[in-house]
C-alpha cells in the first residue's frame, strides 16, 4: 500500500513477477523493495507467531487461515500488528459488527385458563416453549447441532459469518435439552422478567400472562378504574392511582405493598378497594390485621367512607369463637383484628375463606421468625396487601419478610436472599445488587411521599386525622370505677355541688384516657398501660424515621411531664416541654432551638394554653392533640402555631380519642354541631353540667360495643 496514496495496492506476489505491471511502475526501485519486504515480513511473522505463517508463505502472497486461526487474527493478532506499525485491513462485516455474535434464549408462554373464581397466582403452572436465537433470529435444533459439531468460533451460516464460543454453544444445547418445552410456575416467569437476565432475550406470552407482564412493566390495565359508587368520600388523584394500582395487582392475585407516607391516606385507598370488590359481587370477607392502637381508627374510617360495608371488630374477651366466628365472618365485608390475636386465634382465622388479607403497619412482621409473621404467611387469602410507611426499617432483610408474606418465593429462600442481596447491599454497598433488588420488588411496592410532585398539588394546606385508640384493660377498669362512683355522687347532689362533681368527673375521665399514671399519680412503668401513649409512640417513631418534626399538645401539665419522661426514654433524645410555669427567657430559648438550631429537638411538647398562641413553630409538619380541647377554635389556634405564614410544607394534624369513652361521644356532638359550635358549646365545658342524670349516664358510661 502506497503511503501517499492508500488506494494504490499491489499483491505481494506481483513484486516477484517480472511480467507484472508493478515491475514497470517501480523500475529500479523494485530491488530495494525486495530487500525491505524480507525485513518487514520477518517482523510480521514474529508478531503473528500465534497463527504461525512462514516467511515463504507470506512472500508468495499470503497464508490461508482456518476458522480458529482467523478468529484469533481478528480478535488478537490484528491489533498486535497495528501496534507494531503495520497497516491492517479487516473485513467490513467485522468492522461494522454485522456478524452474529450472541446466542440467547426466548420463551413463548401459554397462558392458563382463569375465571372469576380462580385468579392467576404465582403458584399457577404454565406451559412454555424455549427457543435459542442468534442475535434475535431463532435457530433450529439442527443448526445448533451443526454449530456444536464444527467446534469453531467463526462459522459461515445463513450467508453470513457468526462468531460464538464453544461454551456458549454447549450452554445453548443444554438449555434446549432441559427447557425446550415444559412447565413452570408463573413465579419463575415473573422472576425471569424482573431480573433482566442477559442470556434471555425476551419472554413473549399471550392472554392473562401477557397482561400480567405488561402490568409489571408499568402498564396497569385498571389505570382509569372508577371510584366505587358506595364510597362516601373524595379520592385525590394520587389516591385514585393507588386504589387502581391495588386493584390491578389484586386482579392477578398478586401481593401489593402500599408504602405511602403517613397521612397520605393508605387507609381510605384500601377501603376503596374493599368497597370495589364488594360491589363487584365478591361476598367473601377481608381480614385486616393492625396494631391494637389503630383498631378504632379503622372501625371509624370504615363507617365514614364505606358505611354500606358490614364490618366486625374481632377483639377483646367477648370476641366470637368457634363456629360462631366462622358463620358471622361469612356475612361480612371486613373483619378487623390485631397482631396479638393473629397468632392466638390463628386456628379460628384459617377456617374462613378470606377474599383478601391486609396488614396495616406491616413493619410488625419485619422479623420473619416471630409467631405473628409466621401466622400471617400461613393464612390463605385470595390476595394480600401490606400498608406501611417504612417497608425497610432496619435492613433489607425486612423487605424479604414483607415480600414473603405478599408474594411467597419471589425473593427466593432466606439463604439465597442473604447471599444474593443482603451481603452485597448491606455489607459491600453493591449498587448493582441494590438495583437488581429494586427491579425485583419495584412492581409490587408503591411509594409516595408528601414532597412528590404528583402528590403535593393534591394535598390541602392542612390535613386533619382522628386517631381512635383503645383503652387498655387497666384503663377500662379504672374508667368504669370513676363513672360508677361519680354517678352515685351526682345523683345525691344538686346546684353548684352537682356542677362541680360533673366537671371533676370529666377531668378524671380524660386523665384515665390519657394514662392511668396521670390519675393515680403513679409514673412507674409507663409503657403498655395506655392505648394513646402506645399509638403516639408508634407514630412519632415513623415521623422521626422520615426526618420530620412534630408538636405534641396536652392540656394537662402533669401529662406533659409523663410524656416527656416516656418519650425521652423511648427515643434517647432531649424533648423539651413548654408549659405555663416556664420562664419567658427559657421559653424563648426552647422555641429558638426547635425552630432554628440545626441539631435542635425534633419533638416539642406543649401545654395547650401556654403553646396555643403567640408562637411561630413552622419547622414542624406534624401536630398531635394528645387530649382534645372541646372547643375547635382553641385547637385550631394551637395548630396554627405550625400552619401559618412561613410554612413551606403541608401540615398533618392528628386528634387522639379513646373509643367508647366520653372523648368519642363529645367528639360526635361537636361534629354534629360544628357549624355553630361556639354558640352551642362555648369556650368551656359548663354546658355539660346542665345535662340530666340520664343524659350524663349516656355520655359518661363506657360503651362496651366500642371496646
Amino acid at each position: 500500500q502506497a503511503l501517499d496514496d492508500p488506494s494504490l495496492l499491489f499483491p505481494v506476489s506481483d513484486i516477484w513477477n517480472p511480467e507484472s505491471a508493478v515491475q514497470d511502475l517501480l523500475g529500479q526501485h523494485v530491488f530495494g523493495l525486495h530487500r525491505d519486504l524480507y525485513r518487514w515480513i520477518e517482523g510480521a511473522s514474529r508478531v503473528c507467531s500465534s497463527i504461525q505463517p512462514t516467511r515463504g508463505q507470506l512472500l508468495r502472497g499470503g497464508h490461508e487461515l482456518g476458522t480458529v486461526e482467523a478468529h484469533t487474527f481478528l480478535t488478537e493478532t490484528a491489533s498486535d500488528l497495528e501496534k507494531a506499525g503495520f497497516g491492517v485491513m479487516l473485513p467490513q462485516w467485522w468492522i461494522n459488527k454485522t456478524f452474529a455474535q450472541r446466542l440467547t434464549a426466548r420463551a413463548v408462554v401459554k397462558s392458563p385458563r382463569i375465571n372469576a373464581q380462580h385468579l392467576l397466582s404465582l403458584d399457577d403452572i404454565v406451559r412454555f416453549d424455549w427457543q435459542v436465537a442468534m442475535d434475535g433470529d431463532p435457530i433450529s435444533a439442527d443448526e445448533l447441532q451443526t454449530l456444536a459439531a464444527l467446534k469453531a468460533p467463526l462459522v459461515r451460516m445463513r450467508g453470513r459469518w457468526i462468531t460464538v464460543t464453544a461454551r456458549d454453544v454447549d450452554a445453548a444445547r443444554r438449555f434446549w435439552k432441559e427447557k425446550a418445552a415444559g412447565r413452570t410456575t408463573v413465579r419463575t416467569i415473573v422472576q425471569t422478567v424482573l431480573d433482566d437476565i442477559p442470556e434471555i432475550e425476551s419472554i413473549s406470552a399471550s392472554g392473562c400472562v401477557r397482561n400480567l407482564l405488561e402490568t409489571l412493566e408499568g402498564h396497569p390495565v385498571l389505570k382509569d378504574l372508577p371510584v366505587p359508587g358506595g364510597f362516601q368520600g373524595t379520592l385525590r388523584p394520587y389516591q385514585k392511582t393507588g386504589y387502581a394500582w391495588l386493584a390491578t395487582l389484586q386482579k392477578w392475585g398478586l401481593g401489593a405493598c402500599l408504602a405511602d407516607d403517613m397521612g397520605l391516606g393508605k387507609t381510605i385507598q384500601a377501603l376503596a378497594l374493599i368497597q370495589h370488590q364488594w360491589e363487584m359481587g365478591c361476598r367473601q370477607p377481608v381480614l385486616l390485621i393492625c396494631p391494637t392502637s389503630v383498631v378504632g381508627n379503622w372501625q371509624r374510617e370504615a363507617v365514614r367512607f364505606t358505611p354500606d360495608l358490614p364490618v366486625m371488630v374481632h377483639h377483646g374477651p367477648n370476641r366470637l369463637r368457634n363456629n360462631a366466628f366462622e358463620n358471622r365472618a361469612a356475612e361480612l365485608a371486613l373483619v378487623i383484628s390485631t397482631y396479638t390475636l393473629l397468632h392466638r386465634d390463628h386456628d379460628r382465622f384459617k377456617t374462613v375463606p378470606w377474599s383478601g388479607m391486609i396488614l396495616d403497619e406491616a413493619q410488625n412482621i419485619k422479623n420473619p421468625d416471630t409467631k405473628q409473621a409466621r401466622a400471617a404467611r400461613a393464612i390463605q387469602a385470595g390476595y394480600r396487601i401490606a400498608l406501611t410507611g417504612t417497608p425497610v426499617e432496619n435492613t433489607v432483610k425486612d423487605l424479604w419478610s414483607l415480600m414473603e408474606f405478599l408474594n411467597p418465593g419471589l425473593l427466593g429462600s432466606r439463604k439465597g436472599f442473604h447471599q444474593q442481596f443482603f451481603l452485597p447491599i448491606q455489607v459491600h454497598r453493591d449498587a448493582e445488587a441494590a438495583e437488581r433488588l429494586k427491579k425485583r420488588t419495584g412492581p409490587f411496592i408503591l411509594r409516595r411521599t408528601k414532597t412528590d410532585p404528583g402528590v403535593l398539588p393534591d394535598l390541602p394546606e392542612k390535613m386533619e386525622m382522628k386517631c381512635f385508640c383503645r383503652l387498655t384493660r387497666e384503663q377500662a377498669t379504672l374508667y368504669a370505677a370513676v363513672v360508677r362512683e361519680s354517678l352515685a355522687a351526682i345523683q345525691a347532689a344538686s346546684g353548684l355541688q352537682r356542677r362541680g362533681i360533673i366537671l371533676a368527673t370529666l377531668s378524671k375521665l380524660r386523665q384515665v384516657c390519657n394514662h392511668p399514671a396521670q390519675l393515680l399519680k403513679d409514673p412507674a412503668g409507663l409503657s403498655a398501660r395506655s392505648g394513646k401513649l402506645t399509638r403516639l409512640t408508634e407514630m412519632l417513631d415513623e415521623i422521626l424515621t422520615a426526618g420530620d418534626r412534630a408538636l405534641v399538645y396536652s392540656q394537662f401539665t402533669q401529662m406533659g411531664d409523663i410524656l416527656q419522661q416516656h418519650l425521652e426514654t423511648a427515643f434517647g433524645q432531649d424533648i423539651p416541654f413548654l408549659h405555663g410555669g416556664v420562664p419567658r427567657k427559657t421559653r424563648d430559648h426552647l422555641v429558638d432551638r426547635f425552630q432554628n438550631a440545626p441539631d435542635g429537638p425534633r419533638i416539642f411538647l406543649l401545654s395547650l394554653k401556654a403553646g396555643g398562641t403567640g408562637l411561630n413553630l413552622t419547622r414542624a409538619t406534624h401536630v398531635f392533640h394528645y387530649d382534645r380541647w372541646w372547643n375547635p377554635a382553641v385547637e385550631d389556634q394551637a395548630t396554627d402555631r405550625t400552619h401559618r405564614i412561613g410554612q413551606a410544607q403541608n401540615v398533618q394534624i392528628y386528634k387522639f380519642l379513646c373509643l367508647g369513652t366520653v372523648e368519642e361521644k363529645m367528639d360526635a356532638i361537636i361534629e354534629r354541631k360544628r357549624a355553630v359550635a361556639q354558640q352551642v358549646i362555648g369556650a368551656s365545658e359548663n354546658w355539660v353540667t346542665e345535662l340530666s342524670n340520664a343524659e350524663l349516664r349516656e355520655l359518661l358510661v363506657l360503651s362496651k360495643d366500642r371496646m
